[in-house]
């Protein structure tokens, strides 16, 4: 059996692991999967290399963290159908996806930092990424310790934001987004989904706490600008002001890992812990990335008014 090995990301990053040395003589074995389920515990993303580069291969890996969780949304395009549930595919699709121009640069398939399912009661345990067809540049991936984020965070917006809740609502068009988008963002073509405002308004309204502790004892600051609405009993002036004071600082004051995708990677983040963002990739290239999605809750959200859950949440955040 080959070993793996484990060292971090940076030197400058509190968070992050990268692993080398896992292939199909070791990925059963279960000293490495404890060992892996620690390190991702501990670091919150890990970015395996030198990995073989298939749909099996991600769905075994993304096993050793807990079970898949489907995605509902049946057009959403399979990888490799039945054999292989739970991989589905992205693409950046300038087509009918919004084109978005930052610091002067045109990029489709942009999203700012946020966490996945923020508009869902239940927030999954992690996501899986794969680049199966990378551009020349662009298509980076950006991932910000909500950990150091709370750490870095000022004493005076810390103790505003500490005990309250944020709103969200599952709304994909950045022309509703107020808050958190970078500065120098403008909106050059507007995503094209059929229906789904309608989807939003007939959606209760997630909430999620905007600081929440770790077992291991540390604070996250885990706040989506990204599809959020406002700030639960407070949705007036004075706490948007407050909200997006909260958005701009992460953006601030983040200090992320930034992934160059590579045909033999694959990233796993903690859902609870990190916010990522795609950066986009210009509109001249293709770019098709596969995801799987963990499982999981950590039981802090749930429904504004307290109403039971729809029968089912028709789309998902990739």
């Amino acid at each position: 059996m080959t070993s793996i090995s484990v060292t971090p990301l940076a030197e400058n990053l509190s968070f992050g692991a990268r692993v080398t040395g896992l292939d199909w003589d070791n990925i059963e074995n279960p000293g490495v999967r404890a060992q892996l389920n620690q390190v991702f515990e501990d670091r919150g993303v890990i970015v395996f290399e030198e990995i073989e580069p298939s749909s099996k291969m991600q769905v075994a890996l993304s096993n050793i963290f807990g079970p898949l969780k489907e995605h509902p949304v049946k057009v959403v395009p399979r990888v490799d159908g039945e054999l292989l549930p739970g991989v589905i595919e992205i693409r950046a699709t300038p087509d009918t996806g919004a084109v978005v121009e930052i610091d002067g640069q045109t990029r489709v398939s942009w999203q700012p930092f946020h966490f996945d399912h923020c508009y869902n009661n239940e927030l999954n345990r992690a996501g899986v990424l794969r680049s199966v067809i990378t551009p020349p540049e662009g298509g980076y991936t950006a991932f910000a310790d909500g950990v150091q984020l709370y750490q870095a965070l000022s004493p005076e917006l810390r103790r505003a934001i500490e005990d309250r809740n944020v709103i969200y609502t599952l709304d994909l068009f950045f022309a509703n987004q107020r808050f958190g988008l970078p500065r120098g963002f403008r909106q050059l073509q507007a995503l094209t989904v059929e229906g789904l405002m309608e989807i939003v308004r007939s959606l209760p309204r997630a909430i999620h706490p905007a600081v929440w502790t770790r077992k291991s004892g540390e604070k996250v600051l885990h706040v989506s600008g990204y599809m959020a609405v406002g700030l639960e009993g407070h949705e007036d002036p004075e706490g948007d002001a407050l909200l997006q004071a909260v958005c701009m600082e992460i953006r601030d004051k983040a200090v992320p890992y930034v992934h160059h995708w590579k045909p033999k990677d694959m990233v796993i983040w903690d859902n609870w812990r990190v916010l990522h963002e795609a950066l986009g990739v210009d509109p001249a290239f293709e770019r098709c990335v596969h995801r799987t999605t963990i499982a999981g809750d950590y039981g802090l959200g749930y429904w504004e008014n307290r109403v039971p859950a729809p029968e089912a949440v028709p789309m998902e955040m990739m």
